[in-house]
Order: structure tokens, then sequence, then C-alpha cells
């Protein structure tokens, strides 16, 4: 056995990059704390994108909207102006209308920012519906979302 063989291999993941804006950045010159979610939010949308499912057609089809439900961050080191970051998602769970989602926000090797997030599938009233089954099979089946 080599030593490479040894070496942890990454998670699987929807990897997101995000580039860091002056507008993203508070007076400080790092980036303001809530633009954090900002970056999560544009990678789960991504995530679903690229999986097929869009939130405009998801709203037009099937009258459902994803909602946050609960979010949480935990902030550990500052990103900067210019800085490439990465936003990494993984699905941690699924209920009967809810997507549990851990994210990682990353600059290179450094870990800056961690999300835990879940989202609600409601429909137009605002109530919970089940998640669509295409949407429930690809989030449970695909590897590379699978926390």
């Amino acid at each position: 056995m080599t030593l490479t063989a040894l070496k942890p291999q990454p998670e699987p993941a929807h990897i997101f990059p995000i580039r860091v804006y002056y507008e993203d950045t508070d007076a400080g010159g790092i980036v303001y704390y809530a633009n954090y979610l900002k970056f999560a939010e544009r990678a789960r949308t991504e995530m679903l994108r690229e999986a097929g499912f869009h939130h405009t057609a998801m709203l037009e089809q099937d009258a459902i909207i994803l909602a946050v439900r609960r979010c949480s961050a935990e902030y550990l080191k500052p990103a900067k102006l210019d800085d490439q970051l990465s936003v990494s998602t993984r699905i941690g769970g699924l209920g009967a209308a809810t997507i549990d989602l851990a994210q990682s926000i990353r600059r290179g090797g450094d870990e800056l920012c961690r999300v835990d997030v879940t989202i609600a599938c409601v429909g137009r009233d605002g109530r919970p519906v089940r998640l669509p089954a295409a949407l429930r099979s690809v989030l449970s089946t695909d590897p590379a979302l699978r926390k």
C-alpha cells in the first residue's frame, strides 16, 4: 500500500466558486458577515439548477417554494477583497418536506465559514408540502451530494 492510498479523500460535494468583490466587504475590508449567507444561497441554487431543478420552474409548474426554515453560521476566519472562495454543499438529510444541508466556505485549504441550513418545501399558501419525488430521488441518490 502506498502512502497516497492512506491520505484521506475529500468528501463528495457540489462545489461553487465565488470571488469576493468590493460590494461584499465592510468598512474594515473583510467580507460582511451576512454576505456569507448570500454566498451559501447562491451555491444551493446552483446545486439545484445543475441537478435540473430551477426555482422558477418549481414555482410555476409545481406551485412550490423552497424556503429557509433554519440557518446557523459559524465564522472561523475572514475573507477579504478579491479572494477566490469555494462553497461546498452536501445533503445532510431529507425529511418529508425538508432538506438539511451542510455548507462550507473555503479559501484554498482554509475553512472560513460553516453554514447549516434546513430548507422547507412549501406551497404558495406557505404550508409545508412533500418534496417532489423527482427532487427527493436526485438528492438521495447522487453520491456527489451526500454528506
